[in-house]
């Protein structure tokens, strides 16, 4: 037989266990109705009148504490899947299990409910058709051949290819050298370890001048007039001009690097969001 001391240790441990299975449920771990509501109240109530300490009749108030929040979220478990009109798969197998065949396809066919469309032709529909088709011109007059029309060819002038932007005023590596040279100023003037942030150099007030430095930027690095530096943990990009063009790359082999000029990075960049 147990004696007074160890019957109120088991019931301690007992208590001290039943709150650490209801702390899982509590915290929408584990199902609560994995937790067996009438056997823990079972243990609660023949401990109980072991409890003559404050801090025993304590641990007895926690465990109904948690105990009282485990029946809650049932109940909350209950009136969820009530609402919803949820049903337990479980139990919808053992319905089907026990209806037999001629019960089943009388309930399908009571819910099933197929959409069905009539399509026919009316004395009106026709009637309509036939004056459409009445309006209608002859073939001869509605696929008449329609002869090209003659434009006469010509000189363009450079000026005039200049004008139309389709040639620029300056020869190609007069413009690429100008810019290199701008581009060495610019670090001259705003940095202070000889180089300069992307966006800062190739944005312009236009989205069309931006796209255009973009790619005379391009121009430079290829040719070795600059290298650009990427930095991608910090999302920054620079770009460092050389005193000199390097001609010789030497054995490393040439990587893309894939810049986007987008209108909203220029937009973020005009707001001073984009580095």
């Amino acid at each position: 037989m147990q004696s007074k001391r160890t019957r109120k240790k088991l019931g301690r441990e007992k208590l001290q266990g039943i709150i650490e299975l209801c702390k899982p449920v509590e915290e929408r771990s584990l199902d609560p109705f994995l937790i067996d509501i009438d056997e823990v109240i079972s243990i609660i109530r023949e401990y109980f009148p072991e409890w003559k300490l404050p801090e025993d009749l304590c641990l007895d108030a926690e465990t109904v504490h948690h105990l009282a929040s485990v029946i809650k979220l049932q109940s909350e478990w209950v009136k969820h899947r009530s609402t919803s009109l949820y049903t337990d798969p479980f139990l919808l197998e053992e319905k089907l299990t026990r209806v037999s065949k001629e019960e089943i396809v009388e309930i399908f066919l009571k819910a099933w409910h197929p959409t069905v469309e009539l399509e026919q032709i009316s004395l009106h529909s026709l009637a309509e058709a036939t004056r459409y088709w009445k309006g209608l011109l002859p073939l001869d007059e509605r696929w008449k051949a329609i002869s090209p029309e003659k434009i006469e060819t010509g000189l363009a002038t450079r000026e005039e290819l200049i004008r139309q932007r389709i040639l620029r005023d300056k020869t190609f590596s007069e413009e690429l050298e100008n810019f290199w040279q701008g581009l060495k100023k610019m670090v001259e003037e705003k940095s202070e370890n000889g180089k300069i942030r992307y966006w800062d150099f190739v944005g312009a007030e236009t989205y069309e001048e931006t796209v255009h430095r973009a790619f005379m930027t391009s121009f430079l690095v290829t040719y070795g007039y600059a290298t650009l530096e990427i930095y991608p943990l910090e999302e920054e990009n620079f770009i460092k001009p050389y005193e000199k063009p390097v001609t010789k790359i030497g054995k490393k082999q040439l990587v893309s690097i894939p810049i986007a000029i987008t209108v909203e990075d220029w937009t973020k960049w005009k707001r001073g969001e984009l580095k």
